[in-house]
């Protein structure tokens, strides 16, 4: 059988610990096999960001930025322990933030449903994705221990001779204060990649903050998304028959546990960081959470929403063989496969990775499945519980008739 073929590069960003094993184990078995696959290959594993000083991982987002389309294992960002382990020069940042950093983007992250796997709302039929605004706000804040009375104040002096001073409030006894932040130019890019994704995989999108509170800061962000839905993006949505919607972050939540999913669901930075994990909880397992990076200029970065599993590779290095969930990390692939095929106008490469996904979904619902899913199982259906490579094998026979 031919191998298809790809004419732009994917760029390719390799990890740490047991995701590294497990990509290895996703090319030479379920991609290579079929897949003439071009690349562009950086090693974002912490002894390559230890040897080049981290500038192999600034150099990855920059490959991004030229070919539009990234693939990422899961990688460590150091703590001190981490520091000793590995003998860093120092503690490096996390390769994640970098790269949404220099790419200016937004995350979106998706469970993979399967019927044997009810969520815990029962009335939830299809995925719900989180768009997480990550920047700024609480996890930028500045903070202050009142020690005793006094006056806090709010000001601000522009370099255009502006000021502002508003007092926050007169404390009458100890207490503590934070001040946080926002900017326009995030907030826009934020609205722009919320909606060219909604566009990209026609689902409507819902956005909420709190601007009846709010009513300088929320409401910023509120009127944003508004203003460039109206000028830019409208019709476009009208076109495909998908909504925008806009809610108080209360009434989301409500709509939210009553609906049956299907839609993107956008957040503010603290708001998308709860409701992120609250959905992979309730749909059943962060090793089945797709996540993507997409830049307000159209850029792609698809990786797994979880870690590098350092639990089990330490059960690797002993020889030890375990049943780490690869889903999430095949999905990275096949979602990427997928995007470059579609930018390229390469069918076969589209209909590849949709296949892939089939392979893997039809596996798990013969009731092979590695043993984190096991226990999730609904009762009545018959499982295997397998390790990781023969899940993986088991998933290339049934995409080996397919394609």
């Amino acid at each position: 059988m031919a191998k298809i073929k790809m004419t732009t590069p994917l760029v390719e960003m390799d990890g740490d610990e047991m995701t590294r094993i497990i990509w290895q184990m996703i090319k030479d078995e379920l991609i290579c096999p079929f897949v003439e696959l071009n690349t562009e290959y950086y090693d974002l594993g912490l002894p390559e960001r230890e040897r080049t000083r981290d500038k192999v991982t600034f150099d990855s987002a920059y490959a991004t930025q030229k070919y539009g389309v990234a693939v990422k294992c899961a990688t460590i960002t150091p703590n001190k322990q981490r520091v000793e382990e590995y003998n860093l020069s120092e503690m490096w940042k996390s390769p994640n933030g970098t790269i949404r950093a220099i790419l200016d983007g937004t995350v979106f992250r998706s469970p993979i449903i399967i019927d044997s796997i009810k969520p815990v709302v029962r009335n939830w039929k299809k995925p719900i994705t989180i768009a997480r605004h990550a920047y700024g706000d609480v996890y930028k804040a500045t903070e202050y221990r009142v020690p005793t009375k006094g006056t806090a104040t709010l000001s601000f002096k522009g370099e255009d001779g502006t000021e502002f001073s508003k007092t926050i409030y007169d404390f009458e006894c100890p207490g503590v204060l934070q001040g946080q932040y926002n900017k326009d130019s995030s907030i826009i890019s934020f609205a722009h990649s919320c909606f060219k994704y909604a566009i990209a995989t026609k689902q409507d999108l819902w956005f909420s903050t709190k601007d009846t509170i709010s009513k300088q800061y929320d409401q910023t962000f509120k009127l944003i998304f508004e203003d460039i839905y109206n000028k830019e993006y409208k019709a476009k949505f009208e076109e495909l028959g998908i909504t925008y919607f806009y809610t108080l972050i209360d009434d989301a939540v409500a709509r939210v546990i009553r609906s049956e999913g299907g839609y993107i669901w956008a957040c503010k930075n603290y708001d998308g960081d709860v409701m992120s994990d609250m959905v992979s909880t309730a749909f059943g397992s962060l090793a089945m959470m797709t996540s993507v990076l997409v830049s307000p200029d159209g850029k792609f970065e698809y990786e797994a929403a979880h870690g590098t599993v350092t639990r089990h590779y330490y059960k690797h290095l002993k020889g030890e063989v375990t049943s780490t969930n690869p889903m999430a990390t095949i999905y990275a692939w096949s979602g990427a496969l997928r995007k470059r095929g579609e930018l390229d106008g390469l069918a076969d490469l589209v209909d590849f990775a949709d296949k892939l996904e089939a392979a893997c979904i039809k596996t798990l619902d013969d009731g092979i499945m590695t043993k984190d899913l096991v226990g999730l199982v609904d009762d009545g259906v018959k499982v295997t519980s397998v390790n990781t490579l023969e899940f993986i094998k088991a998933i290339r026979e049934r995409l080996a008739t397919t394609v």
